[in-house]
């Protein structure tokens, strides 16, 4: 366990002289580790065909740089970044690259969630109103009348707490207009308010889609639980992570904005044009988070930036059961809690899912993020019970508690055809190259 501890303190060594330090790149690693790539029974060689398939996908213009990070044992095995964070320049994409890591911020919602569950301040099995009363009288729309007015009844129950928390609930997303449910949560712009309260009181006046606790569907969840985490600990959700997560764990460049005396170091985000399929610069705020100023009301689903080494500290707490070095953030119990399946198999191969990440058969559904529970069901190569998520704009991590590996990688495209599932294409690169027994 020493050594352990001792290894990871050397692998995230990080500057904290200044707010305005470059952070902890990738030159700041020990040669030790920076070079040991053959260690934690990985195959050098083999691991190498991480770097191909990387560079493939940018030849292809399916992305115009990567940066991975790879850990196993709490050792940093590979770290690299790959192609230009803007081609028409020349400026290469660095290991300390600032990215918007969207949906990627609802595992790091969940851990602020589990420390209030370890100061025993909620239950999974609490109402939601429990806790904000705002959302007391919730109705499920059972159908729509002809001119779209939704038809509303009083639900069986009332969502709880672990319902927000696995996309239970009963509440949409309104990420697109596709059906009447998502249509409503649209228009009424919850994303687009000046405080919590509003987003609440907004919240209050849209119908659940379905009844509590019986399907799956991406959901405004995360941000529920950024007001629940602002109630119960009567800080903002920026303050909060800072100082319970950020600060302890050394993440010296996430949070919910770039600060100006990094922006040179956000990546650049991209998208498809629609004429050509080309990559060309994003112009405006993506989903309407603007990384370059702080937000009115800190989206708790998808509002984080953050870099490769940030989050593979972040992720590395999760797995060594809570704990990074000396540092407890978690419980170990909690931790396992998070990660652990808290849905009915009989959600899987029902169509669900979202992005990336497909419910089938062999899938569960954690806290905040998505869990294997039987990979070879699912057809996956990772270990029983690794936990994963993704982001809007291709970033993507996975968590692997048997075979004890960490793996971060982050792009920056928003959609479109032609995208690379590179959470796909790297699994098997990973798990290939590890020796055998």
């Amino acid at each position: 366990m020493l050594n352990r501890i001792l290894s990871v303190l050397a692998a995230f060594a990080v500057v904290t002289t200044s707010s305005a330090s470059s952070g902890a790149s990738g030159d700041q690693l020990t040669p030790r580790h920076r070079e040991k790539e053959s260690g934690a029974g990985f195959d050098a060689l083999r691991l190498r065909r991480i770097d191909d398939a990387m560079r493939a996908a940018i030849a292809r213009g399916q992305v115009n740089g990567v940066v991975t990070l790879l850990m196993r044992h709490g050792r940093v095995i590979r770290f690299n970044a790959y192609g230009d964070d803007d081609p028409t320049t020349g400026k290469p994409l660095s290991k300390d690259a600032i990215f918007r890591i969207f949906s990627m911020t609802k595992p790091v919602t969940a851990v602020a969630m589990m420390i209030l569950y370890d100061e025993g301040k909620w239950r999974p099995s609490d109402p939601i109103a429990m806790h904000l009363p705002e959302l007391a009288n919730l109705k499920v729309a059972t159908g729509f009348a002809a001119d779209g007015t939704p038809i509303l009844a009083v639900p069986r129950r009332q969502p709880t707490v672990g319902d927000v928390m696995t996309h239970s609930a009963g509440f949409a997303y309104g990420l697109s207009r596709t059906t009447p449910i998502d249509r409503l949560y649209a228009d009424a712009r919850l994303f687009d308010v000046p405080n919590r309260a509003t987003f609440l009181h907004r919240l209050s006046n849209l119908p659940l889609a379905y009844e509590p606790g019986t399907a799956w569907q991406y959901s405004v969840g995360m941000d529920i639980e950024a007001a629940m985490i602002e109630r119960l600990s009567g800080q903002s959700l920026p303050v909060f992570m800072e100082n319970r997560i950020f600060r302890p764990l050394g993440m010296v460049d996430t949070g919910f904005f770039v600060p100006p005396e990094k922006m040179s170091r956000l990546a650049t985000l991209y998208a498809p044009a629609p004429s050509t399929g080309r990559l060309t610069p994003f112009v405006g705020a993506p989903l309407g988070l603007d990384a370059t100023r702080p937000p009115a009301v800190a989206n708790g689903g998808g509002g984080l930036v953050s870099t490769a080494r940030d989050y593979g500290r972040f992720a590395q707490m999760l797995l060594d059961g809570g704990q990074l070095s000396a540092v407890r953030i978690i419980s170990p119990a909690a931790a396992r809690l998070m990660m652990a399946n808290h849905l009915p198999d009989s959600f899987a191969g029902n169509g669900y899912g979202i992005g990336n990440f497909a419910y089938v058969p062999g899938t569960g559904f954690a806290w905040n993020g998505g869990t294997y529970t039987d990979p070879a069901l699912a057809g996956q190569i990772v270990g029983k019970g690794t936990y994963f998520w993704d982001g809007a704009a291709g970033t993507w991590f996975w968590i692997d508690p048997v075979n004890d590996i960490v793996f971060v990688g982050m792009i920056q495209r928003l959609g479109g055809p032609g995208g690379p599932a590179l959470q796909e294409v790297t699994r098997p690169l990973v798990y290939q190259a590890l020796r055998p027994r």
